[in-house]
């Protein structure tokens, strides 16, 4: 998910989209644990767009 799109959406969608990513983020750290996953560099991408929607959500709390 680029910045971009993170930047159009609401707090509550991007509420949601944290949720959902860092789940996502677990189960692949899950399934490379249990047997080596064919792309690790999906760990590294899903890692960075959890923390996108983190930081974005934290700036709008700032303003």
């Amino acid at each position: 998910m680029k910045q971009s799109e993170i930047k159009n959406l609401s707090v509550t969608e991007l509420q949601e989209k944290l949720s959902q990513s860092k789940k996502a983020y677990a189960d692949l750290k899950m399934a490379h644990a249990i047997s080596p996953i064919e792309n690790p560099l999906q760990i590294r991408s899903a890692r960075r767009v959890v923390a996108r929607i983190a930081t974005e959500l934290t700036k709008r709390e700032l303003q």
